[in-house]
């Protein structure tokens, strides 16, 4: 279950790498930032997402 943690809050690094790299190509490219500002979005989901389903099952009810 650690190891899920860890690839969870890889999102979250992903996602400050997206939102960097769509800063810096925003002057030169603007749809080069678009697309990493929706990656860096997904990213943000994917891991709220992940937080979600990893409580659901460490809640589950082991009886089932």
């Amino acid at each position: 279950m650690k190891m899920f943690k860890i690839f969870q809050y890889a999102y979250v690094v992903f996602a400050v790498l997206f939102i960097y790299d769509g800063v810096t190509k925003w002057p030169v490219n603007r749809n080069g930032a678009y697309i990493s500002f929706a990656l860096a979005g997904l990213a943000v989901f994917m891991f709220f997402f992940r937080k979600r389903f990893s409580k659901k099952f460490e809640n589950r009810d082991p009886k089932k």
